[in-house]
């Protein structure tokens, strides 16, 4: 790899057009002399694309017809990617904007570990930017999910004093070496929307190459709170958590995950869903005037697992249902 090597910088887009022109904003002005940026509009309806292509000419624009997903979204991207002289492909969200220096720090760290194969970015919250989003996550095979890392930590100590290896870095700001995307594979599609990242560094930690922070490499996170705590993320953690657990944990560490704790939260969730119900049908017959919207959104996400699951179950991946995004 060369001292600058070529950057590929992949940003996927759905119907976020002002953020998107932010980030593009803040890329353009970064202090590096070798990149490119991709943009896959994932079929916005907002006038996204024409945006883009005015206001950024420079910038290739992929349109897929429809949302693919934040991983078949950013496949295309790769793919498009991989056929260029680019050496490093990083996928940025689009609701983040970058430090000018960021390339340069992904660069210099790459160079100092040659056995990184993928680097994550110090990621601050953008309306609080001395506050760490969170850095990705560690495996926790006692709980069968990951524990994320620095999550809401000021960054005085946070990973200041270098690099340091990790299970999976956040898919806001991921950079691979090309030969690492070549080898292990893109994003799995089934995923759609979250855990996607996680089992590419797995795959990609199972083929010899290491996961690291980079605390230099600095971007600033919107973080959608349209997603967070919503139905759908409910739906998409569960169901892709029980696949990821498939993909990637032997049949001894599954079957203890099922026996421990799987099946007595899933047990949980329809005695809840149960009794909550229930009651709820109860309460408003008695005081048919109060207000119960708090009760029926934590009735909703509960349904969203208990969906999530069942369409794992049925091998039903990709989208959601519909009514997970209904407002």
């Amino acid at each position: 790899m060369t001292l600058k090597p070529k950057v590929a910088i992949i940003i996927l887009n759905w119907n976020g057009k002002r953020d998107t022109l932010a980030c593009l904003q803040s890329v353009a002005a970064i202090d590096y002399p070798n990149w490119t940026t991709i943009v896959v509009d994932n079929g916005s309806t907002d006038g996204s694309a024409d945006a883009i292509r005015s206001q950024f000419p420079d910038a290739t624009l992929i349109e897929n017809t429809e949302n693919l997903g934040f991983a078949e979204g950013n496949n295309v991207g790769i793919r498009f990617a991989l056929k260029t002289d680019a050496e490093l492909i990083f996928l940025l969200n689009n609701d983040t904007v970058v430090d000018p220096d960021l390339l340069n720090a992904f660069a210099k760290c790459f160079e100092e570990h040659p056995n990184a194969g993928i680097l994550g970015a110090k990621i601050c919250l953008f309306d609080q930017r001395d506050t760490l989003d969170h850095w990705g996550g560690m495996w926790n095979p006692k709980t069968g999910q990951f524990d994320l890392v620095g999550l809401r930590k000021k960054e005085d100590g946070e990973g200041l004093d270098g690099p340091k290896e990790i299970d999976y870095v956040c898919g806001a700001a991921l950079i691979a070496r090309k030969a690492v995307w070549e080898k292990v594979g893109l994003l799995e599609p089934q995923f759609f929307l979250i855990w996607e990242e996680s089992d590419f560094c797995f795959r990609a930690r199972a083929a010899g190459y290491a996961t690291l922070t980079c605390p230099k490499a600095r971007i600033y996170h919107k973080v959608s709170a349209s997603f967070v705590g919503k139905p759908h993320s409910t739906y998409f953690w569960w169901r892709n958590r029980l696949l990821w657990i498939e993909r990637n944990c032997t049949r001894k560490e599954r079957a203890r995950l099922y026996w421990k704790v799987l099946l007595p939260d899933i047990a949980h969730l329809l005695k809840i869903r149960l009794l909550k119900t229930a009651q709820l049908g109860l309460r408003k017959k008695v005081c048919p005037n109060k207000d119960y919207s708090q009760q029926e959104e934590k009735l909703l996400k509960n349904k969203a697992a208990v969906q999530g699951i069942l369409d794992y179950a049925r091998r039903r991946f990709g989208n959601g249902p519909s009514w997970l995004f209904k407002r």
